[in-house]
């Protein structure tokens, strides 16, 4: 069973997917935290640095966004040009101070930097992500069957309009008429946000706006957890209910949800939920076997190592060390998913001597992987035998 538990605190909010009675994903959201990813803004160039080839952006918030020149020129499909490279040019030939310009925050600000902004906009919905002013449609890698990905590019390019892009999420396989209604709502946000931005560059304003705001945590998540059959949402509070109850009516696929108000205490200890949470707070990471992993986060990437701890095996040493890496690997995914890892990822396995294992290993990683709802790209073994692979954030704001 599936199970969303909506827990509504004084000063933060808890989402928590439960399967089966284990926590699978786990959120929170803190209500003095500044959240502005998606957002999309007029912003004003306040300083170029050209030996960084990057800008300071005022979007109106407590500290300046940050901006790179890859994310300045037109988004290009690498795929299409093959090995021609790509005119080289610097950041003031781009943009100059005092310049008015349409930004999206990518990634919020923390402690030390303020928000990642692009003006590669992008309008995410529940079959599609809208890419404005690129050429490019793709499709999720999660789908695998090559008659489905044909279709719906089919169906991407025959219905949408001018010089724009689409990503083409996981939930559209088997869709049409919904992809198609997807995509209409999307242009038509896009025209009015457009709209709004060339209202204000025409009346000469001299302040940063914020043209669109991006939906709360609850509702980005909402959007992607009620297509995954979830049979049960419980609530502690009346405004969560009623934003969860217009979205159940808005989409008559989710008819079936059953929406309960519950004290959510009872029911984390139903769960054992609180013994869980606690576990995500450790470094180290016993396994059933006796070995373990840690986990270590830092500001550039974060790194897992396996060790076999506790446990000896047999006389087969390459056994006994395959044996842990294969149970080390779906700890890993899992906790990945349930602690919302991102970036760039090193685990550092027990030494294997046979290429084997090491492929083996790397199926099983992908494989556990695929329950992930965000992007993952495993790269494998380098030549330091360190597994390499990347995540994207669900909910960026955790870093």
């Amino acid at each position: 069973m599936l199970e969303l538990i909506i827990n509504t605190k004084k000063d933060e909010k808890e989402i928590e997917l439960i399967k089966d009675d284990e926590l699978v994903e786990y959120y929170k959201e803190n209500s003095d935290e500044e959240r502005n990813e998606g957002n999309i803004y007029l912003g004003i160039v306040k300083d170029v640095l050209s030996g960084m080839q990057s800008a300071f952006i005022d979007i109106g918030t407590s500290k300046k966004g940050f901006i790179h020149l890859k994310d300045l020129l037109p988004k290009i499909d690498l795929k299409k040009i093959g090995e021609k490279k790509v005119e080289e040019k610097q950041i003031k030939e781009v943009i100059k101070q005092g310049q008015l310009v349409l930004v999206q925050v990518k990634k919020d600000s923390n402690n030390l930097k303020g928000a990642k902004v692009s003006t590669h906009i992008s309008l995410p919905s529940k079959y599609i992500v809208f890419t404005p002013n690129t050429d490019i449609i793709t499709v999720s890698q999660k789908i695998e069957n090559k008659e489905e990905v044909k279709r719906l590019i089919d169906l991407a390019k025959n219905n949408i309009k001018g010089n724009n892009g689409l990503i083409i999420r996981t939930s559209a396989a088997g869709k049409t008429q919904e992809v198609i209604e997807d995509i209409k709502k999307q242009e038509a946000k896009w025209k009015k946000i457009q709209q709004k931005y060339n209202e204000l560059k025409e009346n000469n304003t001299t302040n940063p706006y914020l043209i669109y705001e991006n939906e709360s945590l609850i509702e980005k998540l909402l959007m992607d957890l009620l297509t995954k059959q979830i049979e049960q949402v419980i609530v502690n509070d009346k405004d969560d209910y009623k934003l969860i109850e217009r979205i159940i009516k808005e989409n008559s696929e989710l008819k079936n949800i059953k929406l309960k108000v519950k004290n959510i205490e009872e029911v984390e200890a139903i769960h054992n939920l609180n013994k869980q949470k606690e576990r995500l707070e450790n470094r180290k990471i016993w396994l059933k076997s006796g070995g373990f992993i840690t986990i270590d986060k830092t500001e550039a990437l974060t790194a897992i190592d396996v060790n076999t701890g506790k446990y000896t095996g047999d006389d087969n040493l390459e056994e006994t060390v395959y044996r842990v890496n294969k149970e080390a690997t779906v700890e890993i995914a899992k906790q990945l998913r349930l602690r919302d890892i991102g970036g760039i990822i090193i685990i550092d396995y027990i030494d294997m001597k046979q290429d084997d294992n090491k492929n083996k290993i790397e199926k099983l990683l992908k494989d556990e992987l695929k329950n992930d709802r965000t992007k993952t790209q495993v790269e494998g073994f380098t030549k330091l035998d360190l597994m390499e692979l990347t995540r994207k954030h669900i909910c960026s704001h955790k870093e």
